[in-house]
């Protein structure tokens, strides 16, 4: 195993009974899984926590997993089913963190112009995406912030490409209206 070698190649050499390459599944995912989480639920316990969920039933249905397909789409489906079930049992609908994204939603022509505008401008997307219903909030976070492709996408929220493009591109306007909303309200 190398760092160049795939997920699938390093799946491939733990179903042959390499288990310790699981570490490199772990250390690939970790970050970027947590990372995920937090967009959806706000206390880091219950993330890590969903987290070693994740990677336990993750190495436990290995042998379910089709090699031909992507495995970072499969993982994050998981990841994903789970945030969903934390978020029903707590019946908490969140907020989402954005503290190391830039804010690719805006509309590159906008003059954000001071830092204390970037502040505000940040505190408003979190309010903004945080209120989007889940169906819009999952595939904006997963485009935006995780940088998938919408057919990933697809694969983890087990819905037709088409409709990835449908609500992203409803809940980028759902976002553009509730900040200009916000906007004016703060005559800004």
């Amino acid at each position: 195993m190398t760092e160049q070698s795939s997920d699938e190649q390093i799946v491939s050499l733990i179903l042959k009974g390499e288990k310790e390459s699981y570490r490199e599944i772990i250390r690939r995912y970790e970050d970027k899984l947590s990372r995920y989480l937090h967009k959806f639920i706000s206390d880091t316990d219950d993330v890590e926590d969903i987290l070693q969920v994740v990677f336990i039933k993750a190495y436990k249905n290995l042998y379910g997993f089709d090699i031909s397909k992507k495995f970072s789409s499969w993982i994050y489906r998981i990841a994903h089913n789970e945030a969903v079930n934390h978020l029903k049992r707590r019946r908490n609908k969140g907020r989402v963190a954005l503290d190391d994204v830039e804010y690719k939603l805006i509309d590159e022509k906008s003059d954000i112009g001071t830092e204390a505008d970037r502040k505000f401008l940040k505190k408003d997307m979190e309010g903004v995406i945080g209120k989007l219903d889940l169906k819009y909030r999952e595939p904006i976070v997963l485009f935006y912030l995780e940088e998938m492709s919408y057919e990933e996408i697809s694969d983890v929220l087990r819905i037709p490409k088409n409709t990835v493009g449908t609500l992203i591109l409803r809940g980028k306007k759902m976002i553009k209206d509730n900040l200009e909303e916000i906007n004016k309200n703060y005559g800004r």
